[in-house]
């Protein structure tokens, strides 16, 4: 069994890739503090919630609880109490419910090793990436992952003083370090640091094989790529020759699996299903100006039902309405009566796109917090930027099978000689 802990942990891909390879794993700690994540997470990864347990809690009540954590409505700022209580008492208790039933640590700044047990095999940190990517440049925002700029990628050196933690509690580091974020990591912006990472992570006793992997290579239809890392604790000069030879015979920037998905797989182009045709106008956007620029900017992935197979999605970002974005359903015979000439991609395609199965999707949907109002809070807007902020789940599956390889075919012998 594979005991993980995920830090940065999203709606969870990391968990959903060891479900679907069906190596045997536990979560024992979750760490992220934006309230639909944690909340997304918790109903893809455990189901419906039974709030019978909070019957007795009221609004007041369930507030002062969540306001000792230090939760985030968007991923940048701590939300208030005053935005806390603006929200109906049943999102509240389930959010409440969703820390619990995760073991949702929330917050990187504040997680110390005790909270962790002592035999963890896999530590995940997608940390934030908004100060390492290409966009962040026009803003003449340099400072990617440099320690003690305060910005959002440096959580990165939050990993950092865990580790030096646990080697000050004399507790067992984890066997497993991966790392994922954009590729810009590697530019000559961050790459001094990015090193200064690495050489860290060695003096640890940590073996660091880095790849570069693009989802389409990993028979997904979109062109998505990133930066991985996987750090193996060597606790032997044997242990870490046998763990380089592995990654030399294994290198996964070499594998190219057999495509047998393209485009229509993941659109729902089938506007005589009610669901998908209400989706479909929801990301419909009214035709602008501006708009008429992403129509002919953007990769046309299908026309009206019919998709161009030879094409795969651009990278999904946390906007769809936008340019450049992953590419839009062009209309020329009006099936969808809106007036618009084509539209984006829907959450449920992007939740495709990158690796999650429909019922996973449906379980969402099926789960959302409606109120009165009928807002709902995973709005599309949310939707979107929780699949932006994801990773592609086939290539996490390839990683872990390694990692898994790794743990049983060299690390695990090895102990139990020394034993």
């Amino acid at each position: 069994m594979l005991k993980v802990v995920e830090a940065f942990s999203g709606i969870g891909s990391q968990v959903e890739a060891l479900k679907n390879i069906k190596i045997d794993y536990e979560v024992s700690a979750t760490v992220d503090w934006e309230i639909s994540a944690i909340y997304t997470y918790d109903i893809l990864h455990n189901g419906k919630q039974n709030l019978k347990d909070y019957r007795l809690h009221h609004k007041e009540s369930i507030v002062d609880k969540l306001t000792t954590y230090n939760l985030s409505s968007n991923g940048k700022d701590p939300i208030t109490r005053r935005a806390m209580m603006a929200m109906p008492t049943v999102q509240l208790k389930s959010l409440l419910a969703a820390i619990e039933r995760t073991n949702n640590l929330i917050d990187i700044t504040s997680v110390n090793a005790d909270q962790l047990p002592n035999d963890i095999d896999v530590l995940t940190y997608s940390f934030p990436c908004q100060d390492l990517s290409v966009s962040s440049f026009w803003h003449n925002n340099f400072s990617g992952i440099t320690k003690g700029v305060g910005n959002r990628s440096g959580l990165l050196w939050e990993i950092e003083r865990l580790l030096k933690d646990f080697s000050n509690k004399n507790k067992p580091f984890p066997k497993f370090l991966l790392m994922e974020n954009v590729s810009a990591i590697l530019s000559r912006h961050h790459i001094d640091n990015f090193n200064l990472w690495k050489k860290f992570l060695e003096d640890l006793g940590y073996y660091n094989q880095v790849y570069t992997l693009n989802s389409n290579k990993f028979n997904v239809a979109q062109d998505r790529q990133r930066t991985f890392m996987i750090s193996v604790l060597c606790e032997t000069p044997i242990i870490e020759s046998n763990v380089d030879h592995y990654f030399s015979l294994n290198n996964l920037e070499n594998v190219d699996l057999l495509k047998t998905k393209n485009i229509s797989d993941y659109l729902r182009l089938d506007y005589d299903n009610n669901q998908y045709l209400h989706e479909a106008i929801l990301a419909t956007p009214n035709f602008t100006e501006s708009r008429k620029k992403i129509m002919e900017n953007n990769r046309i992935l299908a026309v009206d039902r019919l998709a161009n197979e030879h094409l795969n999605a651009a990278t999904l970002t946390t906007k769809q309405d936008r340019n450049p974005n992953s590419g839009i359903i062009k209309f020329e015979k009006e099936v969808i009566k809106t007036g618009s000439q084509y539209r984006n991609l829907t959450p449920r395609e992007c939740f495709l796109l990158m690796g999650f199965k429909e019922n996973d999707f449906d379980t969402i949907i099926e789960n959302d917090l409606e109120v009165l109002s009928g807002k709902k809070f995973l709005s599309n807007a949310r939707l979107y930027k929780l699949t932006g902020n994801s990773i592609v789940v086939p290539v996490l599956e390839e990683i872990f099978k390694q990692i898994n390889q790794i743990n049983t075919e060299i690390l695990k012998p090895t102990v139990s000689i020394l034993q």
